[in-house]
């Protein structure tokens, strides 16, 4: 189903939800020595936040207040049969509303069962069977404080459903499907075809949320295969078995002539447009961001876009190619497209911003100048990631204009940048990205410029 994307809409800092979350937490890791104690492990040996993993927060019926929560922005809804409090204007966990007498907050990974084999807890009780789309596990009681981990591929609530053996078959298959899917054609055109095709199958087979979680595992594979400082920071986190749960967003680079097909395959998995994004008229360069509204999915597709342009319905209407190519562009006319051959431009993750680009420097990772800097969202890339060109790719970039013979020749002797970790901090619930300021960054990325060609 084609959705409509936000022309306009500005998401907007949440300050009054972000401190009665604040309290919550604060109230809970008091009560709880094991959240303190991971929150400790997580800081200094991943860079990341105990905030920023949290799944669900249940506190006791004598801490909710109901006018508070919706004065805050906070909606009242049910999660398969769970009542829930969400916040859809701001990045909040949910907070669970059925009355439990003491304090529950669950943290989400990507695998319960490699938690507590990586954390040596051998007496926790796996809620939730081996290939189920939700798994879950109490990994410390204390007093009136539990501390639970949660594993999610595609499932809302809080109790886990049966798998047949089939389903459990028709998972590994199409989770296999996905991660061995061709990427190489003749054009792009047919290699588009044939993903929209396999995550076709997948979908019949799994419906859209277990056929989406599994399509973005294999891609962020994919892209740390083809990134070191992806490959590393992926190390130090499942060192405490976390997996990529702290995934903020997937960002996609695309040509103009291929972006509608773009668009066409998140949405195949269920992906809905959200805002629109324009950097300004220096850049040239927009995007589509998108979200699957029970995965936690999102993705930022990026393509060369003028300023016209923004206003329409770009993500659907086609746009013709040009003469001249700006940073998305290029990249994709040297590497080829995002979603086939060259993989992600970039994974974002939630970090603790300062302690996460110090931690990388002391393992040989250097990051760029931050290229956000508010109270409320700081973003930095890693140093890019080197690939080389396939010489068919650079005689067909030089014979078109878009490149000159001294950076054909640097490009085939070094090679141009290709992907990067992006790291990020998030403040006050804020959801949205920053569109002002960021022309140098751009440009900074451009493998034209001298300073990425030294």
């Amino acid at each position: 189903m084609e959705s409509t994307p936000e022309q306009s809409f500005e998401w907007q800092r949440q300050p009054r939800a972000a401190a009665l979350m604040h309290d919550f937490v604060a109230e809970f890791c008091a009560k709880s020595v094991a959240a303190r104690q991971l929150g400790e492990r997580m800081l200094h040996q991943t860079g990341t936040r105990f905030v920023d993993w949290i799944d669900f927060l249940a506190p006791p019926r004598k801490a909710l207040d109901r006018h508070a929560l919706a004065e805050a922005g906070f909606i009242f809804n049910d999660a398969d049969g769970t009542p829930v409090a969400e916040h859809f204007r701001g990045m909040f966990p949910t907070i669970r509303l059925d009355g439990r007498r003491g304090w529950s907050l669950g943290l989400r990974i990507e695998s319960v069962a490699e938690f507590l084999h990586i954390n040596g807890i051998g007496d926790a009780r796996l809620e939730g069977a081996p290939y189920a789309a939700l798994r879950l596990a109490r990994i410390a009681r204390e007093s009136d404080a539990e501390l639970w981990v949660v594993e999610r591929h595609g499932q809302l609530g809080f109790t886990p459903h049966d798998v047949s053996a089939a389903e459990a078959s028709a998972i590994l298959r199409h989770a296999e499907a996905f991660r061995c899917r061709r990427r190489t054609f003749e054009r792009d055109e047919e290699g588009i075809e044939h993903t929209l095709k396999v995550i076709g199958s997948g979908v019949t087979d799994l419906g859209e949320a277990r056929a989406c979680d599994l399509f973005f595992a294999a891609e962020r594979a994919y892209w740390e295969s083809r990134n070191r400082a992806g490959r590393l920071q992926k190390a130090r986190q499942d060192c405490l078995g976390l997996g990529w749960g702290n995934h903020d967003h997937h960002t996609y680079r695309s040509s103009r002539e291929h972006f509608a097909g773009l668009t066409r395959v998140f949405e195949a998995m269920g992906l809905l447009c959200r805002e629109r994004f324009y950097a300004g008229i220096e850049t040239g360069w927009g995007a589509q961001v998108m979200e699957h509204p029970v995965c936690r999915i999102v993705v930022f597709a990026d393509v060369d876009l003028s300023s016209q342009e923004v206003s329409g319905d770009f993500a659907h209407s086609g746009l013709e190619p040009r003469s001249s190519l700006g940073t998305i562009g290029l990249w994709c006319k040297l590497h080829g497209e995002a979603l086939l051959k060259a993989g992600m431009h970039h994974l974002e993750a939630q970090f603790d911003f300062d302690a996460a680009r110090d931690q990388l420097q002391r393992e040989g990772v250097m990051t760029m100048q931050p290229f956000t800097d508010f109270p409320h969202l700081r973003q930095a890339f890693t140093q890019g990631e080197i690939w080389p060109i396939e010489p068919s790719r650079l005689v067909a970039a030089r014979a078109a204009g878009f490149i000159t013979d001294e950076q054909a020749a640097r490009f085939a002797k070094h090679g141009a940048l290709g992907s990067h970790l992006e790291t990020l901090e998030r403040n006050e619930g804020y959801k949205g990205f920053n569109q002002t300021g960021i022309t140098h960054i751009i440009r900074q990325t451009d493998p034209r410029t001298k300073s990425v060609a030294a």
